[in-house]
């Protein structure tokens, strides 16, 4: 097995006739004759192209690739029937909050949100339920599940256990080889890493769970388009190269804000006093490109919402530009407020995705944010 930076670069499969180095977009709704391929909605060569290398970065041996992140939660998350309890995340991305209880609990499946950090309240909590559903680090929180000890739970239960692998990507962290069922990715974030497509993928190793993914993405025709395929597959080519800078970038803005005076608490496991740091060593091999962090100061809150001149005030996360978003009212706004309060979603705090600009330019950006007045 080659290494991942490898696998990034090679990864894929066969493109097909006169040997292309990139592969081809095959922009078409059908195909002739009757062989391999026959319809776009049930497969393309440029998507498995995607899938393929999206399963060997992930330890898997299925992967499939849907036209958003929520595209593949909501694939995920149709392998349940009613009457399934699952356990979620307690601080994990809105999105995910508002299709479980808005749109899957009106078919009578339960939904339960957890401190996945809680392993006794887990295992508690697990006996009859159907799935669970974790993030780690979470979003924005930066929790870190134990993903061998929920693993060795969900065994034990017979639950499903899936992991939105999300923000710290196959190159820091392979959900499947510490026991997970299901890997999630908003591949929007991260694996494509452009700020030009939107994108999810869903990596299995188990061959029921494959078998019932393809027919779900084939009966609600979610999959992603030839182009977006070929987009997300660019980006792969550059991840582990791209991860490396996320990192630097955060970390170095980790320390920069842990000594600013004006900021409260600094949020990422790549610091050894966040909670979850020893943890995320073990089971990973980075700790990724965002950093939540709050204001003492509500006066700042205006000032970080302006931007800088590098830094973008703006939604999403994984891109080639720092982004600084504000989830009490843009990523987690649908959490109820009692939920908010209870994970730490204030009006002070704020999440920083770093992105690959030099550390010094962002660095300087941020003083003159926290520097300047409303």
């Amino acid at each position: 097995m080659f290494e991942k930076d490898t696998l990034s670069v090679t990864g894929g499969g066969d493109y097909g006739c006169f040997d292309p180095i990139s592969p081809p977009i095959y922009q078409t709704s059908t195909f002739g004759g009757g062989a391999e391929y026959s319809y776009s909605r049930t497969s393309n060569p440029t998507r498995d192209a995607l899938q393929n290398c999206l399963a060997e970065l992930e330890n898997g041996q299925s992967a499939f690739a849907f036209s958003s992140g929520l595209a593949a939660i909501n694939a995920v998350l149709s392998l349940l029937k009613s009457g399934d309890r699952v356990l979620l995340s307690d601080d994990l991305y809105g999105g995910t909050y508002r299709i479980a209880v808005n749109i899957f609990s009106q078919y009578g499946i339960e939904f339960e949100f957890c401190d996945l950090q809680s392993t006794k309240e887990i295992e508690k909590r697990l006996c009859g339920a159907r799935m669970l559903l974790a993030e780690t680090p979470t979003n924005p929180m930066m929790k870190v599940a134990d993903l061998k000890r929920l693993a060795s739970l969900c065994r034990e239960k017979n639950v499903i256990f899936a992991v939105d692998n999300t923000f710290l990507t196959p190159i820091f962290q392979n959900p499947l080889s510490l026991g997970a069922d299901i890997v999630i990715h908003s591949a929007t974030k991260y694996l494509s890493g452009h700020h030009d497509t939107i994108a999810g993928a869903v990596v299995t190793s188990n061959e029921e769970l494959a078998e019932r993914l393809n027919a779900i993405s084939n009966t609600l025709g979610n999959a992603l388009s030839p182009f977006d395929c070929w987009l997300v597959l660019r980006g792969l080519r550059t991840l582990p190269l791209r991860m490396e800078r996320h990192q630097e970038n955060a970390l170095a803005a980790a320390e920069f804000l842990k000594a600013h005076p004006k900021i409260g608490r600094v949020i990422y496991p790549g610091l050894k006093e966040h909670p979850g740091h020893s943890v995320c060593c073990a089971q990973a091999s980075g700790f990724g490109g965002v950093v939540s962090f709050t204001v003492n100061d509500g006066s700042l809150i205006e000032s970080l919402k302006r931007g800088g001149r590098i830094i973008k005030f703006a939604e999403s996360l994984g891109g080639f530009r720092t982004l600084i978003t504000y989830p009490l009212t843009q990523t987690h706004a649908s959490l109820p407020k009692e939920m908010r309060e209870r994970i730490g979603i204030t009006k002070n705090l704020f999440r920083l995705s770093l992105g690959l600009e030099n550390k010094r330019d962002i660095l300087a950006d941020l003083e003159t944010l926290l520097s300047r007045s409303n």
